[in-house]
Parts: structure tokens; sequence; C-alpha cells
């Protein structure tokens, strides 16, 4: 039982600042203060006599870390109490064997008054697995109003060091799992090598998501970048069949409150492999489009769109209400920094790792985005697709980006890692899907002047060793880098090209040709695709996966993983393909002493090489059902 002069000490004013610590009570943006939680009204809310037991109090969701930078990460948890009037039906089993059962939400949480106790938290870093060598520690509060999530960064740590985490209830012995992170190096350290998981779209209804486990069981990577669709706002029937598999989202309807997407999050957040990889790897995450609603830009979404209607019709919440909803949420779950803050919700940042990687996170969806194809104004979007006022994130993210891209190349960095959300380079799909519009509107293709600025720049100032990565697309994608319309361009060699794209499928979310496609048509779409795009390279849609890229001084390795089923967690997965990106080559490798390469992948088609599909006689047709 915790005692009554430990919880009268919250009263006391250096509590206020073990309240400020925890990251999460403060406002994503600067700019944006009603998104912030008043620590002092929190502090005198407080009832002694309500405090918990630390028996009644659980890590339900494991630990995280994330933003790592040379002498700091970013250290997530939740520590929820466990409601005596929670429902057996709001349990989810499987979390790990020692926090199960683990209270979600029942429909009554949301009329829950918030807690008059707020919990205290005790947090240690060290270089060792068993915390015996504590490098730095503190202490920290949270509560109902920041849906009991921790957020502390952890300073004084050494550049490109691996540390490990624990979070502890104060004077008890309940402790959350220890975790793992690693900083990233000094930006003038000479770095040799890093290797990087790259993910998006995790759709809970449609599979258990094994592709974040596996670089953990194979300790194979130093970080983990998601590009977005972390989680999804559909209602299960509305989007994937979890009944079947036992993972249906809460709440089962389509998301618009806070509570709504705190929810969700939490319901996300109990797959046992997202819950491995955030407890072993730093992320570093933006947000797509889902997080919020589909296909949103800076003045609504598909639904969405400041009319009377919509707003009546989604609930009586409104364009700015939903996304301050679901940012709101975002910031409490995700190990995210508050970074330099202007006059928006800003999520674009950069990381330099070392002098080999400088790592350029795009938001290509929620900043400052123009209209995108909201399904019944295609034609229209069409029409204004080459418009040069249009863009995908805004001017004064635009000019960030360019200036980031000419600092990089300045100072040196040997690579350029760029992080889009949604797919660079062109993409014809009308004769692979038998669209009437042969683009997607919705990605760069219905931004092609801010795309040409993006290349211009590149050309005009020499800037190479660029590796685009784009996610939203739910396939596989290797392009190389060119401006087509301004530079001579050779699909054989791949010379006129400025750099790579590497596009990855989504973890759980469906082919774009749909969640039954079987591989024999899914490879006939994807031979239509690539003899439609001359610099694409490689075109893969019907596996489930990630890519990992390995980084050196002398070249970017990307080594592609499909996962044989996504029905039931597992730890199998396919090698479908590998490339290379030589310094200063600028193109994939197709090359070896002078002879082309016949490059061999397991699935999908490639230009100038053979599937084998060895590995692939015992998968099923869709992975999934």
């Amino acid at each position: 039982m915790l005692s009554l002069l430990y919880v009268t000490t919250l009263l006391a004013v250096p509590a206020l600042a073990s309240f400020g610590s925890n990251l999460n009570y403060r406002s994503p943006s600067l700019h944006h203060p009603g998104l912030g939680i008043s620590v002092r009204k929190v502090v005198k809310r407080n009832d002694p006599t309500s405090s918990f037991n630390a028996s009644q109090l659980n890590f339900t969701h494991g630990v995280a870390s994330g933003d790592p930078y040379p002498n700091s990460v970013i250290l997530w948890t939740r520590a929820s109490p466990m409601f005596d009037d929670v429902d057996d039906n709001s349990t989810v089993s499987g979390l790990v064997a020692f926090y199960n059962p683990v209270p979600i939400y029942n429909d009554t949480d949301q009329h829950r008054p918030p807690s008059n106790a707020p919990v205290c938290l005790n947090w240690a870093v060290a270089t060792d697995a068993n915390l015996t060598q504590i490098v730095t520690q503190g202490t920290v509060y949270t509560s109902s109003d920041v849906d009991y999530t921790v957020k502390v960064e952890a300073t004084g740590l050494q550049p490109f060091t691996r540390y490990y985490y624990q979070f502890t209830v104060c004077n008890s012995h309940v402790k959350s799992i220890v975790g793992r992170t690693k900083t990233t190096p000094n930006p003038t350290d000479d770095t040799s090598n890093v290797g990087i998981a790259v993910y998006s779209c995790s759709n809970f209804p449609f599979g258990f998501f094994n592709a974040y486990g596996n670089p953990v069981r194979k300790d194979s990577v130093d970080y983990v970048i998601h590009l977005g669709d972390y989680i999804y706002e559909y209602a299960n029937g509305d989007y994937g069949w979890g009944q079947s598999i036992d993972r249906i989202p809460l709440p089962d309807r389509e998301i618009y409150t806070l509570y709504d997407y705190r929810k969700r999050h939490a319901t996300y957040r109990t797959d046992q492999d997202l819950i491995l990889s955030h407890a072993n790897f730093p992320w570093i995450a933006v947000w797509d489009d889902h997080e919020v609603a589909d296909n949103t830009y800076r003045d609504g979404s598909s639904e969405l769109n400041n009319t009377e209607a919509s707003f009546v019709e989604d609930g009586g919440v409104s364009v700015d209400q939903r996304k301050m909803n679901a940012v709101r949420a975002y910031f409490e779950w995700m190990p995210i920094r508050q970074v330099e803050m202007d006059d928006s919700l800003r999520i674009w940042r950069s990381f330099a790792i070392g002098n080999l990687v400088d790592m350029i996170m795009l938001d290509t969806r929620q900043y400052d985005r123009s209209i995108t194809d909201l399904y019944w104004n295609t034609d229209y979007v069409n029409e204004i697709s080459n418009d040069a006022g249009r863009s995908m994130m805004g001017p004064r993210q635009e000019y960030w980006f360019y200036n980031s891209l000419m600092s990089s190349a300045k100072r040196g960095a040997a690579w350029r890692l760029i992080g889009s959300q949604t797919v660079f380079s062109r993409l014809n799909e009308s004769e692979a899907y038998g669209n009437v519009d042969p683009l997607d509107y919705d990605a760069w293709d219905g931004y092609m002047a801010n795309r040409n600025r993006t290349l211009q720049t590149l050309y005009d100032n020499q800037i190479g060793n660029n590796i685009m990565i784009s996610g939203d697309s739910h396939a596989n994608w290797v392009s190389d880098l060119v401006w087509l319309e301004e530079h001579e361009y050779d699909e054989r060699t791949g010379n006129g090209s400025i750099g790579v794209e590497f596009g990855g499928t989504a973890v759980s979310s469906p082919s774009p040709r749909g969640q039954n496609v079987t591989i024999h048509s899914a490879n006939n779409h994807s031979t239509l695709l690539v003899e439609a795009n001359r610099e694409l390279q490689w075109s893969e849609i019907y596996y489930r996966g990630y890519f990992e890229l390995h980084f050196s001084k002398e070249e970017v390795t990307a080594n592609y993983f499909g996962m044989p089923t996504i029905v039931t967690r597992n730890t199998g997965e396919i090698s479908l393909a590998n490339f290379s990106v030589q310094n200063g080559a600028n193109r994939l490798q197709r090359f070896h002493n002078g002879t082309v390469v016949q490059t061999s992948v397991e699935n999908g088609y490639v230009r100038f090489g053979s599937t084998s599909q060895t590995n692939l006689t015992n998968a099923t047709d869709t992975g999934m059902w």
C-alpha cells in the first residue's frame, strides 16, 4: 500500500518537476498550447485517499524508446491501474507472460472522471541488462490526464552506445520489462556501419505484426524507421475481418474522439511482436494519413471536409478537432520528441548518424499538403496535378527539405536517407491495375511540380548518394531516382539516375490487388508495372513484410523480407530480394567486373533478372485468409 506520507508529498513544489519531466503533459506543438495538460491543476486535484496500491498498477504495454540523439534518447511506458469494474471481455490475452490479463478499456472508461491520484514511477538507464551499472535515473509522475503514459528524456549518455532501461512503481517491486536502446553517433564521428529496419502500414484486423519481431530475433539492425499508418482509424467491419483471428480493433467503430484514438493505440500495442520491437530498438516514426484519417490534407480528409453535412454525419467532430485528438494520442503513445515547433503541428525532422547517414524524415500528409484525391474529385486533381502551386509539404517544409539536402552534402555525409510516406517515383498503373487514371494522385504523382523541385535541387546541386524510402502502397518497389522529363536515362545501365528509391510493403495491410490475390496474379501485375515504368526495376505486390537497409561508406544494401503467413503469430520469413547501391553510382548495382549481373529475386518481377520462387511452394494464396 502506498503510504499516506508518500502520496501527500505529491502536493509539494518538487513534485511539479517530476510531473514536468513527463513530456506527455506538454503540447506536441508550442503553438497549440491547448493540447498540453496543466500540471498545476493535476497536482491540485490530488486526493491522498484515492491513491493506487502498487498491486493495482501494471505496465500494460511494455516499454519503448525513440528519437535517439548522441547524448539522449526518449523512453516510454504506460503504468495503468487495474480497475475493479473492467470486465473480463476487455482484457487481451497473451501480451507477455507476466502481464496477462491486460486492461485495455471498456466503454465506461471514456466516462470515468479524471484520477485524483497520480502514479509515481522511477526509471533507470544502465550499460548492462541487469541494470547494475546505472548511468542516469529519475522519478516521474503520470495520471489519467495523459492516459497513464510516461515519456522521459534520458540525458547524459554516450554516443553510439547500447543501453538498457526499466521503470519501477515507486516504493514497490512492480517493474516493467527491461528495454534496450541505442544512441546515435556524433555528427562528426567517423561511422562505418549502421542497420535500419523500415516498416509501414500495420492494420490490426488484417493479421499479426510478425514483421516487427524478426529483426529482434536476428538482432540485425540498430534502429527502426516507421513511415506511417502505424494505426488505422477504420471500424473493423469497414476494413478487415479480425473476428476470424480474434483481432478486433477497439473501439469497434470508426474513431474520432481523443478516447477513441487512445483506445485504438492501446489495442495495437498488445501485439507481441510490436511490443518486442519497441522494447529492443529505438524507433524514428512519422505519421502517414491513417493515424488521423484516410487521405488527409491540410484542410480535411476523404470524409471530413469542413462542411455541415460532414460535421453532422461524422459524430459532430470537426476536421481540426479530429486531427488534434489524433495528434494528442499519437504524441502520448509514441516515443517521439517535441521538435522545434513553428506555426503548425510539425513532425518533420532530421537525424545525423555520424558522418555516414543524414536521415531526413518528411511529413507529406498532415502538415501543409494541398488538396488530394478524395475519391469524388479525382478528375479535378488530375487536371491540377502539375500545377506549380501544389505541394506535398507546404513551402516552409519544402525550404527546410531542400536546405537539409544541400547542408548534408556540404558537410560530407556519405548518404542521404529521405523518408517519404508515399511513393516518390512515377508509377503508371494503367496496364497493371486497369485504372482509368494511370497515376496515383494521392502520392507524388499528384504533385509533379513539387517532385520536380526536389529533383532539380538534387541535379542542379550535384547532390548524389540519395536513398529515398517510401511506404503507404502496400507493395514492394525498387526504382532508380530519375527526372525523366529533363535528363537522359538508360534503364539498362541506370545512367542518368540521381539515387534510388526503396518502397516497402505493408506489415499487414492488404495487397493493392486485394487480400485474396494469388501469387500468379500478383506477379502478372508486377510484370505489367515494370514494363510500364522505365525507372522501376522490381515490383512485388503479394507479400506482407519489411526491408532492412545496411549502410557502409562503400555501399548501401537493401534486404527485403516477406511473411509466409500473418494468420498466426510466427517467426517465419522469406528473403525476397537483395539490392545494392555503390557509393557514387547513384543507381542500382547492375554490373560486376564490367558485365551485367542477372538479379535473382524470390517473387515479383525484376527487370533484367529472374524470379526463382524456390521458397514459395508452400506459401498460401494470400498469406492471410
